[in-house]
């Protein structure tokens, strides 16, 4: 019985190391031959490991990268959740900003693997679905804020948190994709202290 369960343990520790290898393998050929160029063969040859044992793992390379949108966008999602129940308008300034501020540093410091994402949403459909679904997930957060201010009387109650929240997001968004391009404006804190103040000065009371 304990030799059955070692053997099992041994088949899910090694099915954990292939995937990993994988990925870990992919990630370096996206970086390298960016998403359109890249082949799953390449990527396979890589991790040095058979087709028929990576196609058990991932369908293919949209499947790869969608894991590896994941693992970055969970560092987004962290600073995303960071507890929102501010008491007066300048507490809310002050968490906005830097929330807004780290994000713009998360986009910099990824920069070369959210620019293959971009390229990768504008030739699999997968992935942009994938891109939409992270999307609503943070609108959906943003939401859930903003109804948070207004019932304690910290934000305007004549506008719409399911409007605002979308409005809000893309501002962020687009600047996010301006520093992955390289080809942002101006430095982050003044993207981030811009953007804060336009959002709480047009929202909260």
């Amino acid at each position: 019985m304990q030799n059955s369960k070692q053997l099992v343990d041994g088949r899910h520790l090694r099915s954990i190391q292939t995937r990993l290898k994988l990925l870990e393998a992919a990630r370096t050929v996206f970086l390298e031959e960016g998403f359109n160029k890249a082949t799953i063969s390449q990527i396979i040859k890589l991790a040095k490991t058979g087709y028929g044992t990576a196609y058990v793992h991932f369908t293919g390379k949209d499947d790869l990268l969608i894991v590896l949108i994941e693992d970055v966008m969970a560092q987004f999602f962290e600073i995303a959740q960071t507890p929102f129940f501010p008491r007066s308008k300048e507490e809310a300034r002050g968490i906005i900003y830097n929330q807004v501020l780290t994000f713009l540093k998360l986009a910099e410091s990824n920069r070369q693997m959210m620019q293959v994402f971009s390229e990768a949403m504008g030739l699999s459909p997968a992935i942009k679905t994938k891109w939409e679904e992270i999307r609503q997930k943070f609108i959906e957060g943003i939401t859930r804020d903003i109804r948070y201010s207004q019932e304690q009387g910290l934000a305007r109650t004549d506008l719409k948190a399911e409007v605002v929240a979308p409005g809000w997001f893309y501002s962020n968004e687009m600047y996010q994709w301006s520093i992955v391009s390289n080809e942002h404006p101006a430095s982050l804190e003044e993207i981030a202290q811009t953007l804060t103040a336009m959002y709480t000065d047009g929202l909260y009371l």
